[in-house]
């Protein structure tokens, strides 16, 4: 199914992914040395219910997980890079963290996904920052290709580009995908493509795009849990996600934080 939203659908929309947005800015600025990952899944659960949100996680039973994920965010550490559920681990310095959030306000959805680094930011190994920086140039680059009347192969084109010439394989099992009333919609956006192919996009479409890597292979495995997704070599990993909608004109970035109040002088 692919949905194309009318103007007030849209605006929805926009606050959907300003509310996505501010709940991991503020669960990163929680994710400390010390911190649980239980504890940010419940801050999760305690910021989108306090808004009026719905969790497009935690009844989620696909067919490739063994559902229903039962948590609110998905958190992924070090070598872990998508579906990370959330468990019992303390995060320790040096950590790179994923943080993959997807909620549902007034009947519509926003996705977003943000990594980083644990700890003291001089501290931070220099291949992680590099990894985290390729994917989310990689978004840049997809997004800047993206509006009415490109195809979606020129968004995958411009992701594997950025991608493999910074040394990293791609995998193609998990990628982007459309987004409206539910969380995952077509059309499907893999993470390496050629351009000029697929379906062409139109105003009114909301795209959740999410470039993702592993330091040292394309290969992935599964926890015993059936949910969360490692590198098969153990290698650390990154993700980074934003949900767009496209527009007359090329496309808006709705996942962005709500701008912090400005003070006047008195």
């Amino acid at each position: 199914m692919i949905e194309i939203l009318n103007a007030t659908e849209l605006e929805r929309a926009r606050g959907t992914g300003a509310l996505v947005a501010d709940i991991l800015q503020a669960l990163k600025a929680r994710a400390t040395v010390g911190t649980n990952l239980l504890e940010i899944d419940e801050g999760a659960k305690t910021m989108m219910l306090e808004a009026g949100a719905q969790s497009c996680y935690v009844d989620y039973e696909p067919s490739f997980g063994r559902g229903p994920f039962g948590h609110y965010i998905c958190t992924s550490v070090n070598d872990a890079v998508l579906h990370g559920l959330p468990h019992d681990y303390v995060l320790a310095d040096g950590d790179l963290v994923s943080l993959d959030l997807a909620v549902s306000l007034r009947g519509v959805v926003a996705d977003s996904a943000i990594s980083f680094v644990v700890g003291d930011p001089a501290a931070a190994s220099p291949d992680d920052l590099s990894m985290i920086d390729a994917t989310e140039r990689a978004l840049a680059a997809a997004i800047a290709v993206a509006g009415p009347d490109a195809r979606i192969g020129d968004l995958s084109h411009a992701i594997g580009s950025v991608l493999t010439d910074a040394g990293f394989g791609v995998n193609t099992q998990f990628g982007g995908h459309g987004v409206g009333s539910t969380m995952h919609q077509d059309p499907h956006i893999s993470n390496t493509g050629r351009p000029g192919r697929g379906y062409r996009l139109r105003p009114g479409l909301l795209l959740a795009i999410e470039p993702w890597v592993m330091a040292d292979t394309d290969q992935l495995v599964t926890d015993d849990d059936g949910w969360t997704l490692r590198s098969a070599t153990g290698c650390r990993t990154a993700h980074s996600e934003h949900t767009v909608a496209v527009t007359d004109d090329g496309v808006q970035i709705l996942t962005v934080p709500t701008p912090a109040p400005t003070s006047r002088p008195a």
